[in-house]
């Protein structure tokens, strides 16, 4: 069995009895998707909410709204259907104060990030069923798509399964 390690802005799609993993959510999100008929999953650990956000950025994997359409497709051409499809997210914290202490959305990178990958998701038509978001600290994200489970690992916090 192997362990695939998704880097930042990074994606990557496994078959059982391969697991996937990702390191170092702080504000950034772990998008999990799974096939729950094909057993096809795919992880995505997204930087940045949008595009938009660096336009001449040519990591697609970097934004939520590059990279989960693009995880969808690749799941598809290993023989997912978008219909089954469902999510599981980790991830969005707010790791650092923001300056002056106020609530600059700019600042609030971690939020945004959850709010555009369930703004996305949505609009794909795949539900998210679990999700450890936001708050203050960061997690491991490890993804198991033969049986679905999602582990949250963080730093003095209990290991929670999804």
């Amino acid at each position: 069995m192997g362990q695939l390690v998704v880097g930042i802005s990074d994606l990557k799609i496994a078959l059982q009895p391969d697991t996937l993993i990702t390191y170092a959510l702080g504000s950034c999100v772990g998008i999990c998707l799974l096939d729950p008929v094909s057993k096809v999953g795919g992880l995505s650990h997204i930087m940045l909410p949008a595009k938009s956000v660096a336009p001449t950025d040519s990591n697609v994997f970097k934004f939520a709204d590059t990279a989960i359409p693009d995880l969808v497709r690749k799941m598809e051409q290993r023989g997912g259907q978008r219909m089954r499809m469902k999510a599981k997210i980790a991830g969005g914290a707010q790791m650092f104060g923001t300056p002056g202490g106020g609530n600059n959305p700019m600042w609030q990178i971690g939020q945004r990030n959850v709010e555009s990958v369930t703004t996305v998701l949505r609009g794909l038509g795949i539900p998210i069923i679990a999700q450890d978001v936001l708050k203050n600290y960061g997690r491991t994200v490890s993804f198991d798509p033969a049986n679905g489970v999602m582990t949250v690992r963080s730093l003095n916090k209990s290991v929670v399964e999804f």
